[in-house]
């Protein structure tokens, strides 16, 4: 199910942050100690944030937000999705059927909105994530020191 961040997914949330299996191709984990400081509750809500519940739990995170800052000239200004799941949710299908049900939400919230989503290409298992939910390649670069993809998705809409 998709909802609103709450107070009760803070640990949850800091859990997600500082995993260092999750945050393998992202550019490492963030400190335990500085989440407990900096974290009072939820994180902001806004139309697009979604937390992944399953039975009452919180097992990852979903945001669809416009990339006006993205160094890619094809991406910006688009829609950017962006996931995290907690190690004990990888390899069950959570993530495709879950990014599947924000990328419809998104399409009935702004039609034909075209979608970006960017990963390292060692991140197979985003990969593989990118080509279920029909993204496909707009390119490869180099950033952080290891090749990036970056693909689109475009919601199909009725002919007229």
């Amino acid at each position: 199910m998709l909802r609103e961040p709450e107070d009760r997914d803070r640990a949850a949330f800091i859990e997600l942050l500082a995993s260092p299996e999750v945050h393998t191709y992202l550019g490492g984990p963030r400190p335990r100690d500085e989440l407990e400081r900096e974290m009072p509750g939820a994180p902001e809500r806004w139309p697009g944030s979604f937390v992944v519940d399953l039975d009452g739990t919180m097992i990852g995170q979903i945001l669809l937000r416009r990339a006006t800052g993205h160094h890619r000239p094809a991406a910006a200004g688009k829609t950017d999705l962006g996931y995290l799941f907690l190690p004990r949710a990888w390899g069950i299908g959570y993530a495709a059927e879950a990014c599947a049900a924000a990328l419809g939400w998104l399409a009935d919230t702004l039609p034909g909105e075209p979608v970006v989503l960017t990963t390292q290409t060692a991140n197979v298992g985003s990969m593989r994530l990118a080509a279920k939910l029909g993204f496909n390649e707009v390119e490869r670069f180099e950033a952080w020191g290891a090749e990036q993809w970056l693909g689109m998705w475009s919601p199909v809409t009725p002919s007229s």
